[in-house]
């Protein structure tokens, strides 16, 4: 399970928020099903070689959001109640995320906002032509 988690301390974005990006994901994708256990804090840890607290941060942060459950003894799992709602608010998040960074490249750039919204609308035309049922 652990295998599917990676993190790059060189992204310049915080370990914990890359694991909660990365766990949405996978309840979004459904490649975590609902009551689907996640590693433990110490196992993740030491396969990704990074701090349990920042593990542990991460797994209360997605307990927060809903998208997981955990129990002191038995460990973290994907919620069963309200997966499909949770999954599209996992999309949402991983969405936002992903768009998020896209727009701050973009900015970097030197992208006027015009322009990057014009690029954004030639990206939306490709990828959802018109007509085509969602």
């Amino acid at each position: 399970m652990a295998a599917i988690f990676t993190v790059d301390p060189r992204s310049g974005v915080p370990l914990y928020l890359q694991l909660i990006e990365q766990v949405k994901r996978a309840v979004a994708l459904g490649t975590l099903g609902p009551g689907e256990q996640l590693p433990t804090v110490k196992a993740l840890a030491l396969d990704l070689t990074i701090n349990p607290n920042t593990v542990a941060r991460a797994y209360r942060d997605l307990e927060h959001d809903g998208v997981i459950d955990t129990s002191p003894g038995r460990g973290s799992f994907v919620r069963l109640d309200g997966s499909v709602g949770k999954s599209r608010r996992a999309v949402d998040d991983v969405a936002r995320s992903v768009l998020g960074d896209a727009v701050r490249e973009a900015k970097t750039l030197g992208l006027a906002r015009e322009r990057a919204a014009e690029i954004f609308g030639e990206q939306l035309d490709r990828w959802f032509p018109a007509g085509e049922k969602e």
